[in-house]
């Protein structure tokens, strides 16, 4: 039966992640904590970039929703002006 205790040597849970990490003991364990940090502020870096570029992605589409918007309004009213309406929608 497989331990789950990370940095608890190799075989144990702790992987064959390099020497230290093999040796097991409380220096593999200090690693394991390390690596997992690592692995998390990583994560939250890819996250936060993935959610900064989709905001820049909803911002530039809404934006270009309200150009075609106004371009819907100004062709309305040239045909509301071609068929000698004056229709203010």
């Amino acid at each position: 039966m497989m331990s789950n205790d990370l940095g608890g040597g190799s075989g144990k849970g702790g992987g064959t992640g390099g020497s230290i990490r093999e040796a097991g003991g409380t220096f593999g364990k200090i690693e394991a904590a390390r690596e997992e940090e690592f692995i998390r502020r990583l994560n939250a870096q890819q996250l936060k970039a993935l959610k900064d570029h989709l905001d820049e992605e909803v911002g530039h589409h809404e934006k270009i929703i309200k150009e075609h918007q106004e371009a819907i309004k100004r062709h309305k009213q040239k045909i509301a002006e071609l068929e000698g309406k004056t229709d203010s929608d």
